[in-house]
């Protein structure tokens, strides 16, 4: 399991490999719909986030930092990570040009001195331990005018967010799918700390499939991802994509 940064310095949860969804899915099915979700969020960067080559810093990067989404040369990748062999993989890999052990909320770096933060699928790990508010905050006092915070994340108003979180309510999420601290993330919360912070936020819906239904069943709802764009319909997604914007009042 991708192990995610903390504002308390700890990694993501343990996680259970005996339990009841893991028994039922196939790797396949699972690689299936990963795969597909590169492919979406690339199209979704490439047709929207207007930040062409810069400095991109991936927080909670786990084993994969986000190389498929902003390739060399036109960007310098910066992965950070609270687990050392995640961080010591990924610099060896040359998934990144540079790779620190560190703690999202915590990290000492310059403002304005990146143009792209990246949080893929690490949010809703830092949601379980404490508020996002330091995580958003920092993103915002780092990005130059003009770059952006990349948000990844599992949605909450989605069926199946609304039964993870009521699985988490009871106590009965690391039986069910392995682990305690996937926490779906609010669409309007998540827009509402990003502006809190200064930044300007449009949000898309990645996916309105689940990585554990077959993949006929997969491939049945793909197109539905088209209108994931649409403000109404971009919030009730599965997997969402927040695009939070740093404005360039030099270019206002």
């Amino acid at each position: 399991m991708t192990s995610a940064g903390s504002i308390y310095g700890e990694a993501s949860a343990p996680y259970r490999e005996e339990n009841l969804f893991d028994g039922l899915t196939k790797q396949s099915t699972l690689e299936a719909h990963y795969q597909y979700l590169l492919e979406r969020e690339r199209r979704l960067l490439t047709g929207r986030l207007g930040v062409p080559r810069g400095v991109v810093l991936a927080v909670g990067c786990g084993w994969h930092p986000g190389r498929q989404l902003f390739p060399a040369p036109d960007y310098r990748l910066i992965a950070v990570d609270s687990n050392p062999d995640c961080v010591a993989a990924v610099a060896a890999s040359g998934q990144a040009d540079e790779a620190f052990v560190g703690h999202a909320g915590r990290l000492d770096l310059a403002r304005a001195s990146v143009d792209v933060v990246l949080y893929r699928q690490v949010l809703h790990h830092i949601a379980f331990q404490g508020p996002l508010r330091p995580c958003i905050e920092e993103a915002a006092a780092v990005l130059r005018p003009g770059g952006a915070l990349i948000a990844i994340e599992p949605g909450l108003w989605h069926p199946v967010g609304l039964s993870l979180a009521l699985a988490n309510r009871l106590g009965i999420a690391t039986a069910i799918h392995g682990t305690p601290d996937d926490v779906p993330l609010s669409p309007a919360a998540l827009k509402a700390q990003a502006r809190v912070a200064g930044l300007v936020p449009e949000l898309h819906a990645v996916t309105y499939t689940w990585r554990r239904f077959p993949p006929s069943v997969q491939r049945l709802l793909h197109p539905l991802d088209e209108i994931g764009s649409r403000p109404r319909s971009a919030v009730l997604g599965h997997t969402l994509l927040m695009i939070a914007r740093k404005v360039d009042a030099g270019a206002a």
